[in-house]
């Protein structure tokens, strides 16, 4: 029983406990297992809340309304209850529940609301720009188990924020920028140009940022470019990499920053080869991150 139930009157606490047990028993008869164990801890855990804070009626409609709002603004390219997941560690803790550590596998993290599953195939060494703005950066890694072989032929999707802190998706029109897929060569290895990550707000024109602005929380995410990685019998790899020296690191709206997920970004001077021999007429910028993927089972 919570701490705040001892307040109130025996037969008042005893009335709520009653009322727990019997929507708990209502699901005794739920013909999948699991169900039943969700449902039933969901309820006991849900009721324990309520009674905690002394839950006002009015308090519950304003919950309510902020449900009801999150479902209002969510369509196919925008996901409230993602967002809504994401700032209460929610999505974090379920990633970290369901990606145990595993010898040197890369850590995953957060999956984000922005991921689209037509991204356009480039081949290895090929832009993912589409014309979103921003420094050139090379990205180049390799893509093993966790004996160290090199994983032929896994699908790597990639997806980030241009210079100004917006997705593609988040421009109402037609545009597919900063992101597409490719696939690892015969020795694990991938590259592709894409920007230099730069830190953006999260939605926040919405209920989810109406709740961070009351409780004086920032919208920012650190910069980051999102990263999934698919092959057969490996576990799937959903993960970003963040820039190191970033001050938002230890404060990313979302709680996904992992140390290990922490590159170097190497800017480097106008005039400086590439390593492809393309041309970068300023600056640009250079990555490694090499990914090691964990047993399906």
């Amino acid at each position: 029983m919570a701490e705040d139930d001892h307040a109130a009157a025996p037969e008042q606490a005893a009335r709520e406990q009653d009322l727990t047990d019997r929507v708990v028993a209502s699901f005794d008869r739920a013909g999948d297992e699991r169900l039943k164990t969700v449902m039933q801890a969901l309820t006991r855990h849900l009721h324990a809340f309520l009674r905690e804070v002394r839950l006002t009626e009015d308090e519950w409609n304003k919950g309510i309304e902020f449900l009801t709002a999150a479902g209002h603004i969510t369509d196919d390219r925008r996901q409230e209850f993602i967002l809504l997941s994401d700032v209460l560690g929610a999505s974090m803790q379920t990633i970290a529940i369901n990606n145990e550590a595993y010898g040197s596998a890369t850590e995953a993290t957060v999956f984000g609301p922005f991921f689209m599953d037509d991204a356009p195939r480039i081949e290895n060494g090929g832009d993912i720009a589409g014309g979103a703005t921003g420094q050139p950066c090379w990205v180049e890694g390799t893509v093993t188990d966790t004996s160290g072989r090199p994983v032929r032929g896994a699908r790597i999707e990639v997806w980030e924020a241009d210079e100004d802190g917006f997705y593609d998706v988040q421009y109402g029109d037609e545009r597919t920028a900063g992101r597409a897929h490719l696939y690892s060569d015969d020795d694990g290895g991938y590259r592709f140009w894409g920007i230099t990550p730069t830190p953006y707000p999260i939605p926040h024109d919405g209920p989810v940022g109406a709740l961070l602005a009351a409780t004086g929380r920032s919208p920012l995410r650190a910069a980051h470019l999102h990263f999934m990685v698919t092959a057969p019998g490996l576990r799937t790899l959903v993960t970003h990499i963040f820039v190191r020296g970033d001050e938002l690191l230890a404060s990313d709206s979302v709680f996904g920053v992992k140390d290990s997920l922490v590159m170097d970004f190497e800017e480097l001077p106008a005039g400086t080869p590439t390593p492809d021999g393309r041309a970068v007429a300023g600056t640009w910028s250079r990555t490694r991150f090499d990914m090691v993927l964990a047993p399906r089972e």
